[in-house]
């Protein structure tokens, strides 16, 4: 599976997010992970949920 930084990552910091965005085109959930441990955990959203997690960060981050 390919996985994509997000284009907000913090510099060298690894202090990012990364997404995998075949599979949120075949099955329509994003999956997401953190960049540090690569075979870490994984959040598995909707459109929806993800939506809702943004708008949380943008006020709560």
């Amino acid at each position: 599976m390919r996985w994509v930084k997000s284009t907000y990552c913090g510099g060298d910091e690894g202090k990012c997010i990364e997404w995998a965005p075949h599979h949120a085109r075949t099955t329509g959930e994003l999956l997401i992970r953190d960049s540090k441990p690569p075979d870490g955990p994984r959040l598995t959203l909707t459109n929806e949920r993800f939506a809702g997690l943004v708008e949380f960060a943008k006020h709560h981050g």
